[in-house]
């Protein structure tokens, strides 16, 4: 089982190895800016690495928007961080399914979801896979309810796309993790990450707070059975910093593994 955790950018490698992982995520940019990435020194360490490299990308990324000063960017810079991930190695580009404004139909959003994946086919498409996760909040989110998630994958229907599954948002947004698996992969046909994270507030509340396990809403009981019930590889996204992450994944090594 391919396990480990979201650390900081300036050495990513270190940090997977010093918390016990042979996993890491981590952002190319500021998570809040729209710059483009730029070629990293670590480039040729990272690909040749035996730890698993994902990255996420920023988290004003929506290309689901009907707002063109953000869509357009946002499918541009999905494109530039895909290239940049790719020549890392990466197994995947993690992206929030992004959402609609107030009032507007989620049709929309979805439709621009194609129109992003058609652009991509037009540069040459996506160079690593692209992963999708699922959101904590807002009633016009495209991945928060399931019933949204499965439009948004029929509107992307002619593309491969992958998933990620954050147990946290599932909780904050209303979704059970109780046989959560099966429900998305009933969707998606796949889940190719698991984003484990305790949720510091309770049930459907729509807030997107992780907390370690243990510490939080959720019975750690239901986030070993969601690990092993996915069968996919595990980004803790948890506080704490090394020792906090590092404990969560040596609890999932020894209670998922049984």
């Amino acid at each position: 089982m391919r396990i480990g955790a979201h650390v900081d950018s300036d050495n990513p490698l270190a940090g997977a190895i010093a918390r016990g992982g042979d996993a890491v995520q981590f952002f190319l940019t500021d998570p809040q800016g729209f710059a483009a990435p730029k070629p990293r020194a670590d480039a040729e360490e990272l690909r040749s690495s035996p730890v698993d490299v994902y990255v996420h990308a920023p988290y004003l990324v929506n290309v689901a928007t009907p707002n063109n000063r953000i869509r357009i960017p946002s499918r541009k810079l999905l494109m530039q961080h895909a290239k940049a991930a790719a020549a890392l190695g990466a197994k995947g580009l993690i992206v929030h399914g992004g959402h609609v404004g107030k009032g507007e139909s989620l049709e929309v959003g979805f439709e621009n979801w194609r129109k992003a994946f058609a652009y991509a086919v037009e540069q040459g498409g996506f160079p690593l896979p692209v992963l999708i996760e699922n959101t904590a909040g807002g009633d016009n989110a495209c991945a928060r309810r399931f019933d949204a998630l499965a439009g948004l994958w029929a509107a992307l229907e002619d593309y491969e796309v992958g998933f990620v599954l954050d147990t946290c948002h599932a909780h904050a947004g209303g979704e059970e993790l109780l046989g959560v698996v099966d429900r998305v992969k009933a969707i998606t046909g796949r889940i190719d990450l698991v984003h484990l994270n305790d949720s510091k507030d309770p049930f459907d509340s729509g807030r997107d707070r992780h907390t370690n396990i243990g510490d939080g809403e959720i019975d750690p009981e239901l986030l070993v059975a969601v690990v092993r019930a996915a069968g996919a590889p595990v980004i803790v996204e948890t506080p704490g910093g090394e020792e906090g992450q590092a404990a969560d994944i040596a609890y999932l090594r020894e209670h998922a593994a049984r």
